[in-house]
């Protein structure tokens, strides 16, 4: 094949070794606009996960690669006046400039053409090309002539950061987090070789202009953060290369080859510096297009252009889920760096276990396997916190408190206690049920005694029952549970006191009106229908919403007359008081429609209802959706304002959830999406959350609480699949629970493995 490469950084330099050792009867050219010499930057970094790929992929290049590593283990994280070290990281250091001297070096040997100070203006200047690849980075101009066909998403972000060097000689992957007098300054710093190391310094966009660094030269910004850092560099110097202050741009393409051109590296995607290589993520593209090319080449010269297009669409097809679930977690760790300031009030061993968990790719569970006694500083931590907020002194009396009988110490985050009102819950794990369409008129009969009393038993710190409705016409099926009678209350009660009896276990109810979505009646803010196939509900009148806040009242003092600990209203899942609060669903025109503050007003009087109606000393918690996952739809940025109106209200804690309020809705595919949004309620409103959505494994609610994301943890589909996840999550962490004598049989049983 003839090969172009446009770009002669790593990734154009590394795709034509690949396919030059696959072939050398291919003929391959790099070029590059800048000297053979240049180079921008100061150290690169790769996992050892990806030194297993290049050794694989080459070994030459990989042998003179490795020999001028500088590796580490550990990541140090400066705070508060303290540094806290974590250690079994796996990572290597190379200079930028030597790893391009390496790949130039490896090329000429096999016979690859470079040519640099050559500019390319037009891909058309090599229309004889079999394939043009273009490795022509972040500003790539392939990319942008062409941006018709790939349709590129550029995202530029708010902060600040420049990119430095220096002599002094980290010892470990090291952050950096300092106050100066005109705002937060964060740091990444690592060492590449025995004398350099490069040092990113990043800020908000705000404390960049506070501190004068808009229009100053690359020698003033450089003296300006000497000062700042001038004990941690102690006497060392910080070295400029175009040291530029810049915003990260975080590139998407909608497609990645067009004809016979194809995007690798930064012209195709970017992910943020503080999760990984832009050059490692290159070289792995390489990897992978050349794998396509090899495979459907079958020791041949050229492809057909169906061919051609066949392998470009195999390359995207295998390399872009791994890319965008990286580019995923790396949203989410420059999020975390962007708001770095929202963390600072967290303890140092909290503040460090968020840091190294911000991408939520590394849990609580794997950091215990990498460094045990980083992660038992940790829980020891956190165990402390919780006796101390629930006003407990010692072991003996936690026991009073939790089921656990004995464990090992110091306890995980997700057995540990936490005191809301007066009351203590025994655990972090809300077992919440899904709607079970299993009542009669209303009222739970055997079915739910069986249903949550599995949970209590089960070991959930607390039991949360499905959408009970408040009304006749609030109910979302004929079959769903009520608490608007007399004997709708005697049955919950009948529950209550199981899970009194029984476990160690809080019951809370969760209390709803269906709303738009009912199949009963369907009232709504406004006159539109949740879903093409449903009815038109009737837009509520003054009328009607003094009778329901009357109705959350009643129901409200049955619940606490049948028992309940534990109160909370659901204001999610397209129910009655979320279609008033979003914009998508309210449409009003009088003093419940319009701005956030009159949107808020109905759910605020229910609110206050409630509180009056529902004993001070019990928590009173609310489901809130935080976004519709729709343009024009509630914001992370409203549902802060909205929890801020909710902890004046008087309540104790916020249940974050996301969507389910229009069906149009796009929700963004990953891991954990619902969390970002509990962590930024926590900490920027002060006030316990409660984080939903998708949590499936202890080790998820152990990262959660350990990191401050959230306080409690809400599980409900593996709770179904096991009603007993907490008892198996404690033998699993060596934490022994109080068993029911009718159970204690099981204590000490493991089951076979079938293996």
């Amino acid at each position: 094949m003839n090969i172009v490469c446009i770009g002669g950084g790593p990734a154009g330099l590394y795709f034509g070794i690949l396919m030059k050792k696959a072939d050398p009867a291919h003929d391959i050219t790099v070029i590059e606009r800048n000297r053979a010499d240049d180079t921008f930057g100061f150290g690169v970094v790769f996992s050892d996960a990806t030194l297993g790929n290049l050794a694989e992929a080459d070994l030459a290049s990989y042998a003179a690669i490795s020999g001028q590593f500088a590796h580490w283990d550990d990541i140090d994280t400066h705070i508060g006046g303290r540094v806290l070290r974590s250690t079994g990281h796996g990572f290597c250091g190379l200079e930028r400039k030597t790893l391009l001297e390496i790949l130039q070096r490896r090329c000429k040997e096999l016979g690859v053409r470079l040519h640099f100070e050559t500019d390319v203006a037009d891909v058309a200047e090599f229309a004889d090309a079999d394939l043009i690849v273009a490795a022509d980075g972040v500003a790539s101009r392939v990319r942008d002539s062409l941006s018709e066909y790939f349709e590129p998403d550029i995202d530029v972000r708010p902060n600040k950061f420049v990119w430095l060097g220096t002599t002094f000689p980290f010892g470990a992957f090291t952050f950096y987090f300092k106050e100066s007098e005109h705002g937060l300054f964060r740091v990444h710093a690592y060492r590449y070789q025995d004398s350099g190391s490069t040092f990113i310094v990043e800020c908000t966009g705000d404390t960049w202009r506070r501190a004068g660094l808009e229009a100053v030269s690359e020698d003033d910004s450089i003296a300006y953060l000497e000062n700042v850092f001038e004990s941690e560099l102690d006497g060392h110097h910080l070295i400029k290369n175009r040291s530029i202050w810049r915003s990260f741009p975080t590139i998407r393409n909608k497609r990645w080859h067009h004809g016979n051109v194809v995007l690798v590296g930064d012209a195709a995607h970017t992910a943020h510096f503080s999760i990984g290589s832009g050059t490692k993520l290159a070289m792995e593209d390489c990897i992978h297009l050349a794998s396509a090319l090899d495979s459907a080449l079958a020791g041949r010269a050229r492809l057909s252009p169906d061919e051609l297009t066949a392998a470009l669409s195999e390359y995207e097809a295998s390399r872009r889920p791994v890319v965008e679930s990286l580019q995923r977690a790396a949203q989410v760790s420059l999020e975390w760096f962007e708001t770095t300031e929202r963390y600072m009030k967290l303890a140092p061993e909290q503040f460090a276990f968020s840091l190294l968990t911000r991408s939520l790719r590394v849990s609580h569970e794997n950091l215990k396997m990498r460094d045990p006694e980083f992660v038992a500083e940790v829980d020891r931590f956190y165990a402390e916190e919780a006796l101390a907020q629930c006003g407990l002194s010692d072991s003996a009396e936690l026991a009073q408190v939790v089921e656990i009988e004995a464990h090992r110490s110091p306890l995980p985050p997700m057995f540990t206690p936490f005191k809301v009102a007066d009351y203590i819950l025994p655990n972090r794990v809300v077992g919440a049920s899904p709607a079970q369409g299993q009542a009669s008129d209303g009222v739970v009969g055997d079915w739910h005694l069986m249903h949550l009393g599995s949970l209590a038993v089960g070991g959930c710190g607390v039991v949360l029952t499905e959408p009970v409705a408040v009304s006749p016409d609030g109910r979302r099926t004929p079959r769903s549970a009520g608490l608007y009678s007399e004997a709708c209350r005697d049955g919950f009660a009948r529950v209550v006191d199981f899970i009194h009896r029984h476990s160690r276990s809080r019951a809370g109810v969760l209390l709803s009106h269906a709303g738009r979505r009912g199949a009963v009646s369907q009232v709504a803010a406004s006159a539109i229908p949740y879903g093409p196939d449903t009815p038109v509900p009737r837009a509520a009148t003054r009328d009607d919403i003094g009778r329901i806040v009357a109705d959350f009242s009643a129901a409200t003092t049955r619940a606490d007359a049948g028992g309940f600990d534990l109160l909370c209203l659901d204001i999610a899942g397209g129910t009655l008081l979320a279609g008033f609060l979003s914009p998508l669903t309210n449409q009003r025109d009088d003093e419940y429609g319009g701005s956030l503050a009159n949107r808020l007003r109905f759910p605020l009087e229910v609110i206050a209802a409630v509180r009056r109606a529902w004993p001070a000393q019990k928590p009173l918690t609310v489901k809130l959706s935080v976004t519709d996952w729709a343009a024009g739809g509630l914001s992370a940025d409203s549902a802060v304002t909205i929890a801020a109106a909710l902890k004046e209200a008087g309540c104790d804690i916020v249940g974050v959830t996301t969507g389910d309020n229009v069906v149009d809705q796009v929700v963004p595919t990953g891991k954990l999406v619902d969390m970002r949004f509990a962590d930024r309620i926590r900490n920027e409103v002060d006030i316990p959350t409660m984080a939903a959505g998708g949590i499936a494994a202890y080790a998820d609610v152990n990262s959660i609480l350990a990191a401050g994301r959230a306080d409690l943890c809400v599980l409900q589909r593996v709770l179904l699949y096991d009603p007993h996840f907490c008892r198996r999550a404690a033998h699993e962490q060596d934490v022994d629970l109080a068993w029911p004598e009718p159970y204690a049989l099981a204590r000490d049983f493991v089951p076979r493995s079938p293996h």
